[in-house]
């Protein structure tokens, strides 16, 4: 770097030099040449800036954005297998709900049947009692109006005597 400093700057001392000193006019060809030959320093300063930016920046860059797009990629693909596998998650909570959902209204179909089935007996056993109690008071009523017609009966035939008695006083005592 620095050969090269001291070569634009001898460059430049000779041209303010040969600038003060008026100089026979160099012919085209000349001049060209000259121009070429003032370019080398420049060229080759390129060619090495060229290969150090190589070096320096566009390797570790190129290799940088080639690792960043795996991992980006990579992230992308297990986005995707993640985003799959809650999917599948998803799908599986809602068969399981579904069959707990199914599950419970048989249960509580079962419940409601039974409740049924109880209270369908408890109406049976009801109705039993009520007939029983019917038929007992029925044959209480038959057993009490079968007493109150005997006593009846067995009344009137002992108000009879004693109407013609009353009635009668004197010939029912005289046949006597």
């Amino acid at each position: 770097m620095q050969v090269i400093l001291q070569q634009v700057g001898a460059l430049l001392v000779g041209a303010i030099a040969t600038a003060a000193v008026p100089a026979p006019q160099p012919s085209l060809f000349q001049e060209v040449g000259n121009l070429l030959l003032g370019s080398v320093p420049t060229a080759l300063l390129f060619l090495v800036l060229v290969i150090a930016y190589e070096f320096l920046v566009q390797g570790p860059l190129t290799a940088t954005l080639a690792r960043r797009r795996a991992l980006t990629l990579g992230a992308m693909e297990e986005a995707q297998r993640a985003i799959a596998e809650a999917e599948a998650k998803t799908a599986e909570y809602a068969e399981k709900l579904r069959l707990a959902r199914a599950e419970a209204f048989k249960l509580r179909e079962q419940r409601v049947s039974q409740w049924y089935a109880e209270r369908d007996a408890a109406l049976e056993v009801a109705r039993k009692n009520a007939s029983q109690r019917v038929t007992q008071a029925k044959n209480e009523i038959e057993s009490e109006t079968a007493a109150a017609r005997q006593f009846i009966q067995s009344a009137a035939a002992e108000l009879g005597r004693q109407a013609a008695r009353a009635v009668l006083p004197m010939a029912v005592e005289g046949a006597r």
